[in-house]
């Protein structure tokens, strides 16, 4: 896995928030120090200011980093995340970061089948990018509920990265949606079922849902492949001080998923 870089207070200015799809959020933040520390699947812990009984912070992954800004994705599901989709261009935000272990590219050749379910796509955005620059081949699923939950441009840039990969990117970048409205008629399972047979793969990269990474994982686990997750978890501190955001291991005992994580083998879990 990546080594971890120490977590550290950082002011945030907002310079651009914006809807993206059904309660979905794109934010665009100047962060210039935390821009050059932060890695591909790490994430920040974010304070949203309003309401002084909400004590923890937001966990948030990015999507992209670049020219001292850095993108992040959020679904507003409860009170948090309204006011945050709130906020506009010029408003500050205090954020903990860079926190946890990110994704970390196999020291052996391969291919890798990305995963991502829902706002799960920010940290895949991410691992794409981390495997574009280390000329890694990968292949992409990409599910929803629905198509009017799906961050299409964030598949385009997924089709992008493919595309820089091989000439051969319609083929290699898949998207699902529940109720049929988009793509594939079902869930990311569903889509990887013959994907995961049909070509080998080194390891999967996934991101939603737990009910969804428990079934990609298992499809790894019959396939004989290692199954990388990104866990997502309510952390208080964000750098391994609170142990309120305990994961349990398969073999006894708990690691913390904001110092220990949110990156992890799936093997290593109790699901």
């Amino acid at each position: 896995m990546a080594a971890q870089t120490q977590a550290a207070l950082h002011e945030l200015e907002i310079v651009r928030n914006e809807a993206v799809a059904d309660a979905v959020f794109r934010m665009l933040v100047e962060a210039p120090e935390l821009c050059e520390q932060i890695s591909a699947g790490q994430f920040i812990n974010l304070q949203v200011a309003g309401d002084a009984s909400e004590l923890l912070r937001i966990p948030l992954s990015f999507s992209r980093v670049g020219m001292g800004v850095l993108e992040l994705l959020y679904a507003v599901v409860g009170a948090g995340t309204e006011r945050l989709s709130q906020m506009r261009e010029g408003q500050r935000l205090s954020a903990v970061g860079p926190c946890g272990v990110g994704w970390s590219v196999p020291e052996h050749e391969g291919r890798i089948l990305l995963v991502a379910g829902g706002v799960g796509i920010s940290p895949i955005l991410a691992a794409s990018e981390l495997l574009v620059e280390a000329n890694y081949g990968f292949d992409v699923v990409v599910g929803a509920s629905t198509a009017g939950k799906l961050w299409e441009e964030g598949v385009e840039r997924l089709r992008s990265a493919a595309l820089r990969r091989s000439c051969d990117c319609a083929r290699r970048v898949y998207v699902t949606t529940d109720d049929g409205s988009l793509g594939v008629h079902g869930f990311v399972t569903d889509a990887i079922e013959p994907l995961i047979h049909e070509r080998e793969y080194e390891q999967v990269w996934a991101c939603g849902p737990d009910p969804m990474m428990r079934s990609v994982a298992q499809q790894a686990h019959d396939a004989h492949t290692d199954c990388m997750v990104s866990l997502e978890r309510t952390m208080g501190c964000g750098f391994g001080v609170c142990a309120g955001c305990n994961v349990e291991l398969a073999q006894g005992g708990y690691a913390l998923c904001c110092s220990d994580g949110p990156v992890f083998n799936a093997r290593e879990l109790a699901w």
